[in-house]
């Protein structure tokens, strides 16, 4: 998973820094696993804009990835790594031995012809999913799920991972790839090894247009407007615009929005933020 550098041709190749691709093996994707997808541009259902810089970008098509990996038991031969424009991660296309196809979010290393498992009794070992009673200590681990049968909810971002600590009673505390230790029920699932394209950090778009590409408009600043559209706004000149807030008002740095009843707190023993 390597990144290249261009010479400067044009102000756009600068400073692009992108993927190679090479462990992509085919960009014709599976098409009974292909869904629609459709675009808002930010508007609801009376066409009202709700939601600002958003629209554009070029047409994509969802593919359906099984985040349940609920086939235990059944082999499955990884058939290709594809690119999947609807995440940073690559995904790997599944043929079971009983002739069923899924895609699954690729681990880091996962090789084309390589033979995965999920369920009870699986070994450890890159691409395989089991509960998280059954995985060794120590061991790094993504696609997690928050609750049994749930499909995966966690740690699903390019070039992310969690590692699973120790078991207390019925709960595995696992660290999360944001730093916080907290309990998870034993009996759900994980994916053995880390996400695919872990250089995804270090990419440089170089130009503008490679956002409008993925449905992002420009995005203005709030220290720009004026004070009837954000309280940073106005000012004579260059002025600083006050304390960082949202638009609603709400301070951007060091303001606790975590609700100290959330009902999840119970199962964090460290926070991200110690």
């Amino acid at each position: 998973m390597a990144l290249k550098k261009f010479k400067p041709t044009t102000p756009g190749q600068r400073f692009k820094i992108i993927s190679t691709f090479e462990e992509i093996t085919t960009d014709v994707p599976e098409k009974s696993l292909l869904a629609p997808k459709k675009r808002s541009g930010g508007r609801n259902n009376t066409g009202r804009m709700t939601m600002r810089y958003l629209g554009g970008g070029h047409k994509q098509a969802y593919r359906i990835i099984d985040f349940k990996r609920d086939k235990d038991n059944i082999p499955a031969t990884v058939h290709s790594i594809e690119y999947d424009p609807n995440r940073t991660a690559r995904i790997a296309l599944l043929f079971y031995a009983d002739g069923e196809k899924r895609y699954i979010i690729a681990p880091h290393g996962l090789k084309v012809d390589q033979t995965v498992v999920s369920g009870k009794g699986a070994a450890p070992e890159i691409g395989n999913a089991l509960f998280l009673s059954e995985i060794p200590f120590g061991t790094i681990i993504h696609n997690m799920e928050l609750r049994p049968g749930q499909g995966a909810k966690l740690s699903r971002s390019a070039g992310t991972y969690a590692q699973l600590m120790s078991r207390d009673d019925k709960y595995a505390i696992v660290k999360m790839p944001s730093g916080e230790t907290r309990m998870i029920l034993q009996s759900c699932k994980a994916t053995i090894g880390m996400v695919s394209n872990i250089d995804h950090s270090l990419e440089v778009s170089g130009k503008a247009g490679r956002s409008r590409w993925q449905g992002r408009r420009p995005r203005v600043r709030g220290v720009v407007m004026n004070p009837v559209d954000h309280p940073m706004g106005g000012g004579e000149g260059r002025s600083s615009g006050g304390h960082p807030r949202s638009r609603k008002g709400i301070p951007s740095k060091g303001y606790k929005t975590r609700s100290k009843k959330k009902d999840s707190n119970k199962y964090i023993i460290v926070s991200r933020k110690k």
